[in-house]
């Protein structure tokens, strides 16, 4: 580093969304709100005369009548909403400011009050499960509980995984100084991070999301400054995060011994609602298209005019003129890529602009990347992102309606259903991004830009689909690791993140030794274990219901608007079966990998003929 280098500390960010952040008074007026106190209080009442009223009436010889069943049900969904509320806006406030000490402390006394509410409402679900099979089948085809016939269905699928109702309540309330604590101090330890960047002479301190924005710079100087200032950082920070992955993966596998599953994969399967095999068979089937991949990045090289193509040059833009996009016209161009597809999903979209839901300037403290939180069916729900005037952020922006418009629409299913598993839960967010894409393939027609616009969706697209199938891999690897060989260094765990990443960049894109570190920001992993393979399901699955609506026209809109209205309220292989799509066919997944492999032959026609 120059000796007359200068340092600026926490620069402040710059976006043309200053001042676009969500207002949060339809949950709560403010972190002082006494609504929360009331609302946790009252749940607190009523999960004890929930108790007082059901308990022992539902395990019972020849199982509860359907009206008990249905009145329990109800009350369930009423209070869970009631005790959630709270603890939901304390998330949101903490996301947008990690570091404010009243948000943290928001966020600890929701949550500890939750688990004191919650463990009067366990035996519930233990007493459901011991119901007979004969029995429970009789009430589930019930007519009066047809509303509620998948979440019973579904709680059931658990039964051999639950344990008593003093062990359930042990672990719900340990996990509070347990799992729970470790993956805050994740989420603030990564937050409050600062990465040097020292570029043109000058040092700055950036934030992740900031030097994150740096790597797809188009002077490679600055991404390679940008990826040496984001390993220096997670470096600096290693024996912290080290150390919270080991404990995490650690705890999951204790988890699942508890809970008798031999796979590690186990809950998310079943909380997905699929089979391991489906799983496997989408992996492989993406594992065989590692060449497009590579082909890509040999063609994206030639067009930077790159003798080796590093990991940093990864989203390099292929054009430094590309367009910028400032938040007005990011907002435009997603409202009419919704509306065109339908005036009822733009109508809703619009909300989210008018009525302040989404929070996307940048600033100290914040939370990164993006999410949509469904928060509560009374309300609706909110989208956090960081906006950064690329065009790039049009899509992050689509991708998050996209999961907006699904949460919106699947409320009134209720409380207890509303949520989808995570494999369906990409869908609509998918779904939008390919719409925007369309819209701005029109907005900007000149070839270089368009050549420039579909390079970046093939990136986005193989990030969706390649790089998520290879963190589900460095996944099996980490947790298969830690259980053979105990806790791990934070070098073992590099060399088992970059054997993940190899087989698909190949000898194409070389990978330096700084990127080995970068696993350790990755919040999927400490979030929700095996998450990822949910974002590739997603995706191919939209590129399979793009060409559906290709085919079909404006007769596939209502038909779609209903599979996202259903929610979680049935098996995702039932609600997309009404589409004539079967997730359960090996050769489903080789229809959106031949559409990517055809986007790659578009970019390489592009290519030619400029």
């Amino acid at each position: 580093m120059s000796t007359n280098n200068t340092t600026v500390q926490n620069a402040r960010p710059s976006s043309s969304a200053e001042g676009v952040a969500w207002k949060l008074a339809d949950l709560y007026a403010g972190v002082d709100d006494p609504a929360i106190g009331r609302d946790l209080a009252m749940a607190q009442k009523r999960a004890q005369a929930f108790e007082s009223a059901y308990r022992g009436k539902i395990d019972v010889p020849g199982g509860p009548s359907a009206d008990i069943l249905l009145a329990a049900v109800r009350e369930l969904e009423g209070l869970s909403e009631q005790m959630d509320k709270p603890i939901i806006y304390a998330s949101l406030v903490h996301a947008a400011k990690t570091d404010d000490p009243k948000h943290g402390a928001l966020l600890a006394r929701t949550r500890e009050q939750r688990t004191a509410i919650n463990k009067h409402l366990i035996f519930f679900d233990l007493e459901w499960v011991k119901v007979a099979d004969e029995v429970a089948q009789c009430l589930l085809a019930a007519p009066a509980l047809a509303r509620y016939r998948h979440y019973l269905e579904q709680k059931r699928a658990w039964r051999p995984h639950y344990l008593s109702e003093p062990e359930e309540k042990i672990l719900e309330e340990k996990a509070i100084t347990g799992r729970v604590a470790f993956v805050r101090l994740f989420d603030e330890t990564v937050a409050s991070l600062r990465f040097p960047f020292v570029y043109a002479g000058q040092s700055e301190m950036l934030s992740l999301q900031q030097i994150n924005a740096r790597l797809y710079d188009a002077d490679r100087r600055a991404r390679q400054a940008a990826a040496e200032g984001l390993t220096r950082g997670l470096r600096d920070n290693a024996r912290l995060l080290t150390y919270l992955m080991n404990t995490l993966v650690l705890d999951h596998r204790s988890d699942c011994n508890l809970r008798h599953f031999d796979d590690p994969m186990g809950p998310r399967h079943l909380a997905n609602e699929i089979r391991p095999s489906v799983v496997e068979a989408l992996m492989t089937a993406v594992e065989r298209y590692h060449g497009s991949v590579q082909r890509y990045y040999r063609l994206k090289g030639r067009l930077l005019g790159l003798d080796v193509l590093y990991d940093y040059d990864r989203y390099a833009p292929l054009f430094a003129d590309m367009p910028a996009c400032d938040w007005p016209t990011a907002r435009s161009i997603v409202q009419e890529s919704y509306e065109a597809f339908s005036p009822r999903a733009g109508a809703i979209i619009r909300e989210f602009f008018d009525k302040n839901w989404i929070d996307a300037e940048l600033r100290d403290g914040k939370r990164g990347g993006a999410f949509s939180s469904s928060t509560v069916p009374s309300v609706h729900p909110y989208i956090l992102m960081n906006f950064t005037d690329k065009l790039r952020d049009v899509m992050t922006l689509a991708h998050e309606l996209g999961h907006g418009l699904h949460q919106y629409l699947s409320r009134d299913v209720g409380y207890l259903q509303c949520d989808t598993p995570l494999t369906t839960a990409e869908m609509a967010s998918v779904f939008g991004e390919m719409l925007t894409f369309q819209r701005l393939q029109q907005r900007y027609p000149e070839p270089r830009v368009r050549l420039g616009m579909l390079c970046s969706k093939i990136e986005d697209s193989f990030a969706t689909v390649f790089r998520q199938v290879v963190l589900t891999r460095f996944e099996q690897a980490l947790h298969r690791a830690r259980h053979e060989q105990g806790e791990l260094t934070t070098e073992q765990i590099n060399e088992l993140w970059l054997a993940a990443n190899r087989p698909m960049h190949g000898d194409v894109v070389r990978l330096t030794d700084g990127y080995g570190w970068w696993w350790s920001y990755i919040g999927h992993f400490v979030h929700v274990p095996f998450y990822c393979y949910a974002y590739a399901f997603g995706e191919l699955l939209v590129l399979a219901l793009v060409q559906k609506y290709k085919q079909e026209g404006p007769t596939f809109v209502p038909r779609y608007l209903e599979l996202l209205s259903a929610g979680g309220s049935d098996a995702p292989h039932v609600l997309l079966g009404k589409l004539g799509v079967d997730v359960n066919d090996p050769a489903f997944w080789e229809l959106g990998l031949h559409l990517l492999d055809d986007m790659v032959s578009e970019a390489e026609e592009l290519a030619r003929s400029l």
